[in-house]
């Protein structure tokens, strides 16, 4: 198969803007493990490469040193005297010397993979990294590319460095996993012709994780692929959650209770209720281990319309981590076929509602691009109201609230064929508006538009309720 890159249009750009300026830049590259970061550096930087090196996990200085010494000596080729440093200011003295003799006209790529494992505890390797450059490469004629999925860490410690790092950062790029149509255009360069709905379906279990779709074999339907990927004993997801996090966090423990504990509800949960569901302490760790959830794409938090910061919700939006809790953890021993069955319950028709809704939060400017609305200024929240005795209870899973006076209110429904509104149903999303209505006292317009997959079928209960359509064709866009 060819490697090609796909997508990733804004972030070969950043890459290539700093590859042809005329100063030294120092590019950080953040995002959550398997999402493409290497690849993609490698893809656009090839030939300018002059030095690699990538952190090895859970590892000695010392051990670290050896790796960095054995790298550089195989760049060298025996042209320079090599011996291990005992430290990393001598570690990135060796490499000036190096690239000093390499001394190459045009702009060269020094490249720093998965940085936080070179940057254990108590090394004092970012203090060798601000002396070289600020000492050697902020005025040479190169690109320093630091690289990391521990995003939070990567924030901290380098982004946001109080010392000789500080506001070195020239570029800086989050690689996000793949949105539908960039998972559509890699399985059509595997030379795989999945449906657009059977993209969802896959979309649904895998997410958009290129190293995760790599998996994915020809001849094979959606139901068979995710049977060989996520069930079979020799499946690369089957046991990935396990690894997962502790790749990415340190004291893993807790980031995984806080997921467990956010795997167990659909709407969402503040941030006592997963405190108390985690068991974990609620001073500044609780804050940390969300803020670093958040920030490496597994989770997302959203403050309900007309609520308080205090009031903010978060949500398991990885789609891997969702459907192993769900179903892959839980079926650990049932070997071949065990989706083919899965896929034919009722936890399956819950679990799909759920996860489309978590694809349609992460598609929101394709969304906005089909209503035709891109230009216009929005935010997008959800609404929840508690029912009681005397009044019933709402939940909108998503709103639009734009500065033209209009709110978008979203009934969004994973189905399998045209949807159809019957009148049970009809008075339900009247009654859904009204409370909304009362509850916020909003002025602004409420336009209810349906997200669903394969549209909705008009009858006398969607006249003059439903006011727009979209289907699975415009999450594409």
């Amino acid at each position: 198969m060819d490697k090609k890159l796909i997508g990733r249009q804004k972030e070969q750009e950043i890459l290539k803007e700093a590859l042809h300026s005329r100063e030294a830049e120092m590019v950080a590259v953040i995002g959550r493990r398997r999402v493409g970061k290497t690849f993609l550096i490698k893809e656009v930087y090839n030939q300018q490469i002059l030095f690699e090196i990538t952190g090895l996990q859970d590892t000695s200085l010392k051990k670290q040193l050896q790796h960095f010494s054995f790298t550089l000596s195989q760049y060298a080729k025996n042209e320079m005297p090599m011996k291990d440093p005992t430290n990393w200011l001598e570690a990135f003295q060796l490499l000036v010397l190096y690239l000093d003799k390499k001394g190459k006209k045009e702009k060269s790529i020094v490249f720093f993979d998965e940085l936080p494992w070179l940057a254990s505890r108590r090394s004092d390797f970012l203090t060798g990294l601000g002396f070289f450059w600020n000492s050697w490469a902020v005025n040479k004629n190169v690109v320093v590319v630091i690289c990391g999925s521990a995003a939070s860490w990567m924030i901290d410690k380098v982004v946001n460095n109080k010392g000789g790092l500080h506001n070195r950062i020239t570029k800086r790029i989050f690689l996000q996993p793949f949105t539908l149509a960039e998972t559509e255009a890699f399985l059509k360069n595997k030379k795989i012709g999945f449906k657009r709905h059977q993209i969802i379906e896959i979309y649904m279990a895998l997410g958009g994780i290129p190293h995760y779709l790599k998996e994915i074999k020809s001849g094979k339907s959606p139901v068979q692929n995710i049977d060989d990927i996520c069930f079979s004993k020799e499946g690369m997801l089957r046991d990935e959650f396990s690894r997962l996090y502790p790749s990415l966090f340190s004291n893993a423990d807790r980031h995984i209770s806080v997921i467990r504990a956010l795997g167990t509800s659909h709407q969402g949960l503040t941030r006592p209720t997963i405190v108390q569901k985690a068991k974990i302490s609620e001073g500044g760790s609780a804050s940390k281990v969300l803020q670093e959830l958040e920030q490496s794409g597994f989770i997302t938090s959203y403050v309900p319309f007309g609520k308080k910061k205090k009031d903010t919700l978060y949500r398991l939006t990885d789609e891997y981590s969702l459907f192993y809790l769900r179903f892959i953890e839980k079926e650990a021993d049932g070997g071949s076929g065990t989706w083919k069955h899965i896929s034919q319950t009722q936890a399956y028709k819950i679990w799909s509602g759920y996860a489309y809704e978590n694809i349609c939060l992460k598609h929101i400017p394709q969304i906005k691009k089909a209503l035709d609305i891109a230009g216009v200024y929005s935010k997008s929240s959800t609404f929840i109201k508690r029912g009681n005795a005397d009044e019933k209870g709402a939940q909108i899973d998503l709103l639009l609230d734009r500065n033209d006076n209009v709110i978008n209110i979203f009934e969004i429904k994973y189905y399998n064929t045209e949807f159809t509104i019957n009148e049970q149903y009809a008075n339900k999303l009247r009654e859904k508006m009204r409370i909304f209505q009362e509850a916020t006292k909003t002025k602004k317009y409420l336009l209810l538009t349906m997200i669903t997959i394969f549209g909705l079928k008009g009858n006398k209960h969607s006249l003059g309720l439903v006011e727009q359509v979209l289907g699975l064709e415009d999450l594409f866009g």
